[in-house]
């Protein structure tokens, strides 16, 4: 039991397959309800798939685990309906400091220019988000949540999976067309299908304390080398909900994990960090070790991995939770192109290549991270002592400290999905092609709105004008034929003044953010995917090239018609 949360316990229900005998067929099983899996349930029912969500456990995950919820993430999260609710109890923050012993040498902001919706992060205990987005799920008619309810075998054919699913009142058979495997780093479904993972395991254990304490610590994140309050290694603060912070003290390999974890062991360690005098109740103790490695590929047949049965990184930057729900919003819109026919299977083998490449991208930060914060030999420890002694006074040296880099999007810019930019039309910034859109403060007729609200879940083609009122009839008629081969393409006009386009929606950028952004100037058109990602981008709107780069992204050119 925590002194701040009261588990929640749900409810198991004879599943009606028991008592009629019969076999359950679903278009889509999810295996896993921790925040990757159902934010794939989540992300499957809003586009109209019809999701059987399975969980062996009747409750949310046991301690705080997760912490960080990066911003591309709380993104995500505001499209399964979950964002306002984890920002309104979590601990927003944007600010990190990086000490060497007594003095900061470094700091950093996540979001240093103003005008985004959502913070560079926000800190909020895992079991928090779960129960937020269980309770969503609960609440959908398009998801069937079943607590309690285990999967023990799992046979795949050419046309679907099927499983055989253990409960308190017998066994059940369930056949899917697809089955997305959510089911943790130890993932009983790889093992059971006979995959594995490749990578690294890491020689050093760490001691994480939650601790509730009042005291008036900034909302930012402080990491700390080799302190005087715990010489020769690190240890790292995080401010959450509920008075509650989060310490992780590096240990070494060589420590006791269950003598660590004694009270008569943490607490002092905790009162060497904070003085005697600061009073504080231990919340929630574990020692943990970790690894950085992934699946060969993540599409095996008709079982897609995502999240940790996929991939594994350190906790040094907080890249598993993020990089697992970018996992789900990069999956759903495919599959269910897929599911409807609208695609060929072949798009879902770009899923394994663009999260392919974000976990590796993950990976490689995640194993610098931990190399420079558990140096191996003295030589190592010699190089990185140096890197933070010249941190506070020299750029260069701040560009070395590594206490984690933080987690960010990827950049999928070279995705098959992409259409390349043409050669005589030039851009700058960062929104080119396989790029996370950015967000930016809009105003919808007389209230005020954001643009990452106004996209995502399915095509669409953002258009660049000064005056939406003075539109052409010719290019309103453009705008509402992009759909290619029975795949729409939702056209939406971003204005520098208010005005209606015939029946195409319009958003005013009086300030010019959003086209500053894009990079925008009259004329110019972004084709954005489902997930919120760039597909493409002309200076001038051409009927024919947005149908073309609708096919490419969707891997429908060569499609047989």
């Amino acid at each position: 039991m925590l002194k701040t949360y009261r588990y929640p316990k749900f409810a198991y229900r004879t599943p009606p397959e028991i008592a009629g005998g019969g076999t359950l067929k679903v278009p889509v099983v999810v295996v896993g309800a921790g925040p990757v899996g159902l934010g794939a349930a989540l992300d499957l029912e809003r586009q109209g798939i019809p999701v059987l969500l399975l969980d062996e456990d009747d409750t949310v995950s046991i301690g705080s685990r997760g912490v960080c919820y990066a911003k591309r993430a709380l993104e995500i999260l505001d499209r399964y309906g979950v964002g306002g609710a984890v920002c309104d109890k979590g601990v927003s923050w944007n600010v990190g400091r990086t000490f060497f012993r007594e003095q900061e040498v470094y700091n950093f902001n996540l979001v240093p220019e103003p005008d985004h919706h959502r913070p560079g992060m926000v800190n909020l205990q895992q079991y928090y988000l779960e129960e937020y987005m269980a309770a969503r799920a609960a609440a959908l008619p398009g998801i069937d949540l079943r607590w309690r309810n285990k999967v023990v075998s799992v046979a795949q054919g050419d046309k679907g999976v099927t499983l055989k699913v253990e409960t308190e009142d017998g066994i059940y058979t369930v056949e899917a067309d697809w089955l997305i495997a959510a089911d943790g780093a130890r993932s009983p479904l790889r093992r059971m299908l006979g995959l594995d993972v490749e990578g690294k395991i890491f020689m050093d254990r760490f001691l994480i304390a939650d601790v509730v304490m009042k005291a008036d610590f900034p909302a930012e994140r402080w990491f700390w080398f080799d302190p005087p309050f715990h010489p020769g290694q690190s240890v790292l603060l995080h401010k959450q909900t509920d008075s509650v912070f989060r310490i992780d003290f590096q240990l070494g390999w060589d420590a006791d994990p269950e003598e660590e974890k004694k009270p008569e062991n943490v607490i002092p360690r905790i009162k060497a960090m904070l003085g005697d005098e600061r009073e504080f109740e231990l919340e929630w103790v574990s020692v943990y070790t970790f690894q950085c490695r992934r699946m060969a590929g993540f599409n095996h047949g008709r079982v897609l991995f995502v999240g940790d049965a996929a991939h594994q990184v350190s906790p040094f930057g907080a890249r598993g939770a993020n990089s697992g729900l970018q996992d789900a919003d990069n999956l759903g819109w495919k599959l269910k192109l897929v599911i409807s026919g609208q695609a060929p299977a072949r798009l879902l083998d770009s899923y394994t290549e663009e999260r392919a490449f974000a976990a590796d991208e993950n990976l490689m930060n995640s194993t610098r991270s931990t190399d420079f914060i558990t140096p191996k030999s003295k030589v190592s420890r010699t190089f990185r002592n140096a890197v933070l002694g010249l941190a506070k006074n020299h750029a260069f040296g701040r560009a070395l400290v590594n206490s984690g880099r933080l987690s960010v999007p990827a950049f999928l810019t070279d995705s098959s999905l992409n259409t390349p930019d043409q050669a005589s039309e030039s851009f700058t910034g960062r929104m080119l092609p396989g790029a996370p859109m950015d967000d930016a403060p809009l105003r919808d007729g007389g209230g005020d709105c954001w643009l990452l609200d106004r996209v995502g879940n399915r095509f669409m083609a953002l258009y660049f004008t000064d005056d939406a009122a003075a539109l052409p009839a010719p290019t309103l008629a453009a705008l509402a034929d992009l759909s290619c081969d029975g795949i729409a393409v939702e056209p939406l006009v971003v204005s520098a003044r208010p005005g209606s386009a015939g029946g195409v929606a319009v958003l005013e950028d009086s300030r010019g953010i959003a086209a500053q952004r894009y990079d925008a100037k009259p004329g110019t058109v972004y084709l954005l995917r489902p997930d919120q990602h760039v597909a493409a981008r002309w200076r001038a709107l051409d009927v024919s090239k947005v149908k073309a780069a609708v096919a490419r992204a969707t891997c429908c050119e060569n499609r047989e018609k």
